[in-house]
């Protein structure tokens, strides 16, 4: 099978194109090399001859029908995505161009080599999208797949606008497609502005670990490599037109979550003992939302998929991960907004 990943030198986009690689398919990389790309996430299979690149912007149909007409590719993974929440709130245009309109071009590149093709039933477009479409729970209940939309930031709004985009080709267009959301990801290749490697690297650096509001949202934890699994395996038994709700089945406030990974460096890294001491509470986000959490009932029953990695020994995987991969985060620390506070909102 020949899939193009968009978005795959990102975090969970590299996931996808290493495990296809090792599972022997072929594998193209669509990637804009944004601030939050980075090559290195697939330099364990950037040799393999399953394996090829190209540089370039899902807002370029031209560059698109290029790309498309070049590699015919039975399946499109769609990962690109402005993602960053507080980012959302301090620049939402570029999340509208990207995620709205940028989606719109791919969907009509891959309509129009489809066509091309002779409408080949094979053919999947599977869109990668987010559970903040569904907006905040309360303290109790679960979004399904039938959970009505309800964003609330510039982020969220963006994603589902995509989402209705993309069942708007399939019922119109019959454009073969398969939908999933997710719960909040972490492990390797983590940009650090995010909170897992945020807390990791404040805590190394023996810096303030900044932890918004009372710490007390709660967020699914999903080990991406459990999520590339899923993916693949929607991508490949997917029911067409049917969306897919991905969960970790590990809720956890956010600041227990800090301080299990506080616990772990302890344990790797004694020298900065107790990291706990270095949690600071600080202003809330605007429009943060209080909980999500996944009911994966649909994939577990259809598809026969549940996550393998509890939260804790994905955290401690992840936290090894850091401290042995210094090289790769280490000049990550120098691009654009990387360290700073974003999303105030003036």
């Amino acid at each position: 099978m020949k899939i193009l990943v968009t978005g795959g030198a990102g975090f969970i986009g590299s996931a996808v194109v290493r495990l296809a690689v090792a599972r022997g398919h072929e594998v193209v990389n669509l990637d804009a090399l944004t601030y939050a790309a980075n090559l290195a996430n697939v330099a364990p299979v950037a040799e393999s001859n399953l394996y090829s690149f190209e540089e370039a912007d899902i807002r370029d149909r031209a560059a698109l029908d290029r790309i498309f007409s070049t590699h015919n590719p039975d399946v499109v993974m769609h990962l690109a995505a402005e993602s960053h929440v507080d980012r959302s709130i301090d620049g939402p245009g570029a999340f509208i161009e990207t995620n709205i309109l940028g989606t719109y071009n791919l969907l009509e590149a891959a309509r129009a080599n489809w066509i091309s093709q002779g409408r080949p039933e094979s053919f999947r477009f599977h869109h990668i999208s987010t559970d903040e479409v569904f907006g905040s729970l309360g303290e109790t209940g679960q979004f399904t797949e039938e959970t009505p939309y309800d964003p609330r930031s510039p982020y969220s709004a963006s994603k589902a606008g995509s989402d209705h985009l993309v069942r708007a080709w399939h019922e119109t267009y019959g454009l073969p497609v398969v939908l999933t959301n997710c719960s909040n990801n972490y492990g390797p290749y983590h940009f650090p502005e995010k909170l897992v490697p945020v807390v990791i690297l404040k805590a190394l650096a023996g810096k303030p670990i900044p932890v918004y509001g009372d710490g007390g949202n709660i967020r699914d934890w999903l080990y991406v490599e459990d999520h590339a699994v899923a993916l693949l395996l929607v991508a490949e038994k997917g029911e067409l037109g049917r969306s897919y709700n991905i969960g970790g089945e590990n809720e956890a406030r956010n600041i227990d979550l800090v301080r299990t990974i506080c616990a772990h460096m302890d344990e790797m890294n004694p020298a900065g003992a107790p990291h706990e001491r270095l949690i600071t509470f600080v202003t809330d986000r605007p429009g943060h939302d209080r909980r999500y959490a996944i009911d994966p009932t649909r994939i577990r029953d259809e598809l026969g998929w549940r996550p393998s990695v509890t939260v804790e020994e994905g955290l401690r995987r992840t936290v090894s991960w850091y401290l042995e991969n210094r090289d790769w985060w280490e000049p990550l620390l120098t691009r654009s907004g990387v360290g700073q506070r974003l999303g105030k909102a003036g």
